[in-house]
């Protein structure tokens, strides 16, 4: 029962975010405003680390399993990928490089702001 609060306490902004997004019409994806609430939640105060913290841990320890989906979704398709699988290397290879500096600038950025 305790699981299923804390995945309601995650849950929720994303419903808000998605319902925002379809009625505004906004051009940012409804789990990004979601996330974005979230983290609102948590700066504010509304929503206290603890509340949803070993849901969290259990999300992030078995994080993989989360990228099944993606990997079978890669696998059908394969005929769209054919011919174009250069650029989609350089595609993945430099997203990748760019979340890291991202990541990289934002962590730094937080620690030097504790």
């Amino acid at each position: 029962m305790k699981y299923l609060r804390q995945l309601m306490i995650i849950l929720i902004p994303y419903i808000i975010g998605t319902v925002l997004q379809i009625t505004l019409h906004l051009p940012i994806p409804g789990a990004v405003i979601g996330l974005i609430l979230l983290f609102l939640g948590l700066q504010i105060g509304i929503v206290k680390l603890e509340m949803i913290e070993e849901l969290c841990e259990f999300l992030l320890s078995n994080m993989s399993f989360f990228f099944i989906p993606a990997g079978v979704g890669l696998m059908t398709a394969f005929g769209v990928l054919k011919g174009k699988w250069i650029p989609f290397i350089i595609i993945v290879v430099l997203s990748t490089c760019l979340v890291w500096i991202v990541t990289a600038f934002v962590v730094k950025t937080l620690r030097k702001g504790r």
